[in-house]
């Protein structure tokens, strides 16, 4: 079982999520890392994208695994990680100091559904996606 950062939340498909003033910071989490292997490229949002939650906000390829993680909320994208682009591996290295995107809410009752770090740690990630 992977010990995940208490001051996160996590939905089930694989991201954390760090809330501050309306704005959520998103990023994958270690396991995804740790089942697929290395990441070797990205396929980010742009700047402005709006996303529902449940829907694709990144394309990920990985040494042993191809795939899309959907956003755990509902919103208009207001910054992209771009050093995460250019050098995917950050990913597996530093998952929670690299974030993906920067969320500017718009439903943060959405916020509620999302995961604590102890109901996240209880998941059996190997079975999810």
């Amino acid at each position: 079982m992977t010990e995940l950062p208490k001051n996160l939340k996590y939905n089930k498909e694989y991201s954390w999520v760090k809330i501050e003033e309306g704005i959520a910071t998103i990023g994958v989490i270690k396991p995804l890392g740790e089942m697929t292997g290395e990441f070797v490229f990205l396929e980010l949002p742009k700047k402005g994208d709006k996303v529902k939650r449940g829907e694709k906000y990144l394309g990920l390829e990985a040494a042993k695994w191809t795939g899309e993680i959907n956003s755990p909320l509902t919103g208009e994208i207001i910054d992209v990680n771009m050093s995460v682009f250019d050098e995917p591996t950050k990913l597996n290295d530093e998952p929670y100091k690299e974030w993906i995107i920067k969320l500017k809410m718009s439903n943060p009752e959405e916020t509620k559904e999302l995961l604590s770090a102890e109901e996240a740690e209880k998941q059996d990630w190997s079975k999810q996606g």
